[in-house]
């Protein structure tokens, strides 16, 4: 890579789902109520009631009613299971020492399940990862993607992954171009001048060294310019090979740290294999060089001798 290369980047967002089941209000009321009672039985906290074999009949049931369309039925059932899962939380506060920090964490944690509405910010939609955001990019396939936003920055020229950054929660688009541009100056040491970027970055909070070109129907556009602009979608391939390829798809790592890392780790994994294709090709040319190159007569010594 040329350090020319360097000052031309491509900048877009997606979003690295974490490896959670798909939220439900049943499923989360009757895992959060598990939890918690495998939980207090570690530490030896006898419940009033743990209603496992209820809780898991009104899961059956609330199933089955809501495939049968029956949804008065199956809001019952839900009912029901936030029924016990506040009778567990109550009985949890009641018994749980004043010490214990990882427990009210959970109860805290619970709480707010119990409270959250369909209208609620920042709402939670997985108990053992509570930093999953709800994240809407328009797909038609997929209207809502459950994980941790992720902002990607290549090469204009070369399509080398320079930056792999994660922003918890779901910020907008272009408040996270300052952040994914001081990231690929701290990693390759070298000011980036121009970046690339879509129409979800207007409004952006770059700075002022930075020239920022949106992707737009501009007539105003030199010819260079507009085949830079060109440049802007070859970040979509890549985005889909680290997600295929380098298990940039599905996060397993726990914790914002975790979205962090496996972001890093795939950006790292998809240069590696242009590296190895790039080493590749460099040795198959030379040995196919070395292979159609005319092979020289050896000379004969025992002939050279005679002659002499």
């Amino acid at each position: 890579m040329r350090p020319a290369q360097l000052e031309k980047v491509v900048v877009d967002t997606t979003v690295q789902e974490k490896a959670v089941a798909y939220p439900t209000d049943a499923r989360l009321f009757h895992k959060t109520r598990a939890t918690l009672v495998r939980e207090a039985k570690k530490r030896r906290i006898s419940l009033r009631q743990s209603f496992d074999r209820l809780s898991r009949q009104a899961l059956f049931r609330q199933h089955r009613l809501r495939h049968a369309g029956q949804t008065k039925k199956a809001n019952r059932e839900v009912r029901r299971l936030k029924s016990y899962l506040r009778h567990v939380v109550r009985d949890l506060v009641r018994k749980t020492p004043w010490d214990d920090a990882p427990m009210k964490d959970l109860i805290y944690r619970a709480a707010q399940l119990i409270r959250q509405t369909r209208e609620d910010k920042n709402k939670l939609y997985s108990f053992h990862a509570p930093e999953v955001a709800c994240i809407g990019k328009g797909k038609a396939h997929k209207k809502y993607e459950f994980g941790a936003k992720v902002g990607l920055a290549i090469t204009a020229r070369g399509n080398w992954v320079v930056g792999a950054h994660s922003f918890p929660g779901n910020p907008y688009d272009g408040h996270t171009l300052k952040a994914s541009l001081t990231q690929v100056e701290r990693i390759t040491r070298h000011a980036v001048t121009e970046a690339l970027v879509d129409k979800g970055y207007r409004g952006h909070d770059a700075p002022s060294s930075v020239t920022v070109h949106i992707d737009n129907k501009a007539r105003n556009r030199t010819h260079w310019q507009r085949q830079w602009m060109r440049r802007r979608s070859a970040v979509e391939p890549v985005i889909g090979h680290a997600k295929q390829d380098h298990r940039m798809g599905r996060n397993f790592l726990k914790g914002e740290n975790g979205d962090a890392a496996n972001a890093i780790l795939a950006a790292a994994g998809f240069n590696f294999r242009k590296l190895i294709r790039e080493y590749a090709r460099i040795f198959l040319r030379l040995l196919s060089e070395r292979l159609l190159r005319p092979h020289s007569q050896p000379e004969n010594r025992f002939a050279l001798a005679h002659a002499a």
